[in-house]
């Protein structure tokens, strides 16, 4: 196949997909048209031009690597992400979830603790990584440590501001009815920050991920996606690398697309959700 040729059947793909698109199927279809329209083109790309294996491998050769390591992929996926990920996503939400509660009740905390988790947020994870293995550790502790400190002030951020969005005539209504503070809370003003907490979530979701393949790259048992991908590239085992790069970018559409399914169910009354209805 020539290069025109390879422009030929990348307008073919891209004209069959915009008219899918069109469709009713479409709404499903076309998404998975387009994924497969890339796998044919960067695997037609890449013989096309014989790219060397580590400079890009191609789409055959990278499901060849998860074919054949699948046992070695899913003891990094169970050290990384049921592990260091999940916990420290857990711990980070959870602690960002009630750090605003506090704060949506006192105007000091608001004023002192936001500042300070911007500080947190704004610090390099290069730079605090290998200071949080060296504190707890070359185990799956460290990487927890790492992703609350990612994920903590995305869900904070968020929480507080859903907590803050309630409209005076709301306010007023259950004063009328002689709610008590926690009745305002739960019946009122938690229900209005749920969309805004899952935003935190969704984004926290993949921040934790991010963040406990890195935190392994400064320190790991002889298992985890970081300590496979930093080895594999020292070895210039590329579709190897690729391998864990699949299989990291899968377990994060997982997740999200978990908590994106837990909020439209959670959250069906909001006009966000009625709308993609």
């Amino acid at each position: 196949m020539s290069a025109v040729g390879l422009l030929a059947l990348w307008a073919a793909l891209w004209a069959g997909n915009v008219r899918l698109a069109r469709t009713r199927p479409g709404r499903w279809a076309a998404p998975a048209l387009f994924g497969l329209s890339l796998l044919i083109l960067w695997e037609a790309g890449v013989r096309l031009f014989a790219v060397p294996e580590v400079i890009l491998p191609a789409p055959t050769q990278i499901a060849e690597a998860v074919a054949l390591n699948l046992p070695t992929l899913w003891e990094d996926v169970v050290q990384t992400v049921l592990k260091g990920a999940l916990s420290g996503w857990l711990i980070g939400c959870g602690a960002g979830i009630g750090a605003a509660l506090l704060v949506a009740r006192s105007d000091f905390l608001r004023r002192g603790l936001l500042p300070v988790g911007n500080f947190m947020a704004a610090l390099p994870i290069v730079g605090t990584a290998p200071i949080l293995v060296m504190w707890f550790g070359f185990g799956w502790e460290s990487k927890a440590a790492v992703v609350v400190v990612m994920v903590f002030f995305p869900v904070l951020v968020n929480a507080v501001a859903g907590l803050a969005d309630t409209g005076a005539m709301q306010r007023d209504l259950m004063h009328t009815y002689a709610a008590t503070t926690a009745q305002t809370l739960w019946y009122l003003r938690i229900p209005a920050a749920l969309p805004f907490v899952f935003n935190g979530l969704k984004i926290a979701t993949t921040l934790a991920l991010i963040g406990a393949i890195v935190a392994e790259f400064f320190g790991s048992p002889t298992v985890g996606m970081g300590f496979r991908i930093s080895t594999e590239v020292g070895r210039l085992n590329l579709p190897m690398v690729w391998a864990e790069i699949v299989a990291a970018a899968l377990v994060g559409s997982l997740s999200y697309a978990a908590i994106a399914a837990l909020e439209k169910r959670l959250t069906f009354w909001h006009p966000s959700q009625r709308a993609r209805r």
